[in-house]
């Protein structure tokens, strides 16, 4: 099977609610709220260590029965500089894609640079939910611990 390392956008940050341990590297996230600056439509997006899917993503994403993810809930928030520059944009309902995985086994894990690693038919998935604005890398066994070989 193969496997993807992805960078997806990223369209804001962890609001300060968010309820975060900094202690343990990567920091470990019990409650998220993810804030927004803008958006260009993506279905995932991250904000270290944490990424967060749209819902209807989310739902196919279910579909799949995945290995190495749980889907929780997620408190979404626009910045002023989201007001400002979109005044009229609404943003769908997300979902907090938690990623506990082994990457290169489970369609769903975190390489040793805190990468995102993805099994082919995630990646599909999460595709059709449009990844514009994501750098998408082949992985092979030997590399997913951290090393780049870029595959768009």
């Amino acid at each position: 099977m193969k496997f993807y390392r992805l960078e997806p956008e990223v369209a804001g940050g962890l609001e300060p609610d968010t309820l975060m341990d900094r202690s343990v590297s990567p920091p470990q996230v019990k409650r998220l709220n993810y804030e927004f600056d803008g958006w260009s439509g993506d279905g995932l997006l991250e904000s270290f260590p944490c990424f967060i899917v749209t819902e209807s993503l989310a739902n196919e994403i279910r579909h799949l029965h995945p290995t190495g993810i749980e889907l929780a809930n997620v408190e979404i928030s626009k910045s002023s500089q989201f007001e400002e520059l979109y005044p009229a944009q609404s943003l769908p309902k997300f979902m907090w894609l938690k990623v506990s995985g082994t990457p290169g086994k489970d369609d769903f894990g975190i390489s040793g640079d805190y990468r995102l690693v993805v099994s082919e038919q995630a990646l599909n998935i999460l595709k059709s939910f449009g990844l514009s604005h994501c750098d998408i890398a082949d992985c092979t066994s030997n590399d997913q611990d951290g090393s780049n070989s870029k595959a768009d």
